[in-house]
């Protein structure tokens, strides 16, 4: 079971993506009741979390991203998405959606975002 992510692409510095992470409805449960997050992982760093947001709609953001990336959950279409705005090079990475309950963890295959200066 895998979540699928999309809406990577090539950005110029300013611009803006919105990513998107699908859950198959086998895991409909896990998506409505848990944590949803998105990382990224850079070439030759390891993996960060981006943002996060609860079953209750709650959010958090790493700093580096704070005010420029938002991320929002729609429990019908079980979609999470990532805002992305004001992108910058240090934005490059593969993107990765989450979430998980006790021992199961599911990942998005991965959506490569890259920006150019």
């Amino acid at each position: 079971v895998q979540l699928q992510a999309s809406g990577g692409g090539l950005v110029q510095a300013g611009g803006s993506l919105r990513l998107s992470c699908a859950a198959p409805t086998t895991i409909l449960s896990v998506f409505v009741s848990n944590d949803m997050g998105w990382y990224r992982q850079a070439p030759g760093k390891q993996r960060e979390l981006v943002a996060v947001i609860t079953s209750s709609g709650s959010t958090n953001y790493a700093d580096s991203v704070k005010g420029r990336f938002t991320v929002s959950k729609n429990n019908s279409r079980r979609t999470v998405a990532l805002q992305m705005n004001s992108l910058t090079p240090d934005d490059t990475a593969v993107y990765y959606c989450h979430t998980k309950r006790g021992q199961a963890t599911y990942w998005g295959q991965g959506t490569l975002v890259t920006v150019s200066s």
